[in-house]
């Protein structure tokens, strides 16, 4: 199967932005894809690194606007969509939410990030209420999205450090892991201390797809974006969007710098096969994994 991984540059014009997305999911189309994963947040810029109560206006309803034109844009083109945005799920209740666009522009599924960070520059618990641990009808918050093109796996950004987000998935039929994210450096760290950040998250992510013999697609921002109020440092994205296959190995990988329609071919096929002879399913101890259930074990 044909995917794609988008990486753009953002601005504060909404509908900029949308029609920049929408350009680059025409190029991935054109190029055969039949599977296209935007950025976290692709809507907007990424307003969480201030606290600020205007910032709910961007938020939306799912359905709505975007989910609309983005799964008009999936029927018109035949492909599988996945998009990031900032959800108004009730008054004073808000998430960060992922959502599946089928090949019919149906609303396959959402995935409402579970894992909500909060640092400098990255405020999200004033913003985002995590995922709920179960949907009403009785699956878990790690449950994968089932599509046309295979099981998604999604999860976002602050999830990607999380094995255990990434082995539940795996455990509940996923066939793919998939992570749209925004995460940039520090413009006050180092040169060393940024390349050990980006290494750090490259790292482990190719190592969710090694543990559980999956394909990995990640979909970063990249670019300089300030502060909003010109308080802080700002934030530049470090980009690296990259797709691995089920042995972690890279089968595409983008710059730091530049907008890319990353495009990459995935043998579902090559799980099964590597699943075979590094069995780790088989052998989990999960009579012996009962402490990983503790917030931490005294």
């Amino acid at each position: 199967m044909r995917v794609a991984v988008i990486q753009q540059t953002n601005s504060d014009d909404l509908q900029a932005n949308l029609e920049h997305s929408v350009a680059l999911v025409r190029d991935a189309a054109r190029q055969g894809a039949e599977l296209v994963l935007l950025q976290e947040l692709h809507r907007s810029l990424y307003f969480c690194q201030t606290e600020d109560t205007r910032c709910f206006d961007l938020a939306e309803s799912i359905p709505g606007p975007s989910t609309e034109r983005l799964g008009a844009l999936a029927k018109e083109l035949g492909i599988v969509l996945v998009g990031s945005l900032f959800e108004k799920r009730a008054t004073g209740l808000y998430h960060n939410t992922a959502v599946v666009l089928e090949r019919d522009g149906s609303l396959a599924g959402v995935y409402r990030k579970m894992h909500i960070p909060d640092d400098p520059g990255f405020y999200e618990k004033f913003f985002f209420t995590p995922g709920d641990a179960q949907f009403n009808d009785g699956r878990s918050g790690f449950s994968p999205i089932r599509t046309s093109v295979g099981n998604l796996g999604l999860l976002v950004c602050w999830d990607q450090w999380y094995p255990e987000a990434a082995r539940l998935m795996a455990l509940a039929g996923a066939d793919l892991l998939l992570y749209p994210t925004a995460i940039g450096w520090d413009p006050a760290d180092d040169d060393a201390e940024k390349q050990r950040q980006c290494d750090a998250w490259i790292t482990v992510q190719r190592a969710h797809a090694i543990a559980n013999g999956l394909p990995v697609l990640v979909a970063n921002r990249t670019g300089f974006e300030a502060a909003p109020d010109n308080t802080g440092q700002g934030i530049r994205f470090w980009g690296n969007s990259f797709v691995a296959g089920p042995q972690g190995e890279f089968l595409a990988r983008a710059d730091a710098d530049n907008d890319t329609v990353l495009i990459a071919d995935v043998d579902l096929q090559r799980s099964e096969t590597v699943r075979r002879i590094w069995p780790y399913l088989r052998d989990r101890r999960i009579d012996a994994y009962g402490d990983l259930t503790k917030r931490y074990r005294d």
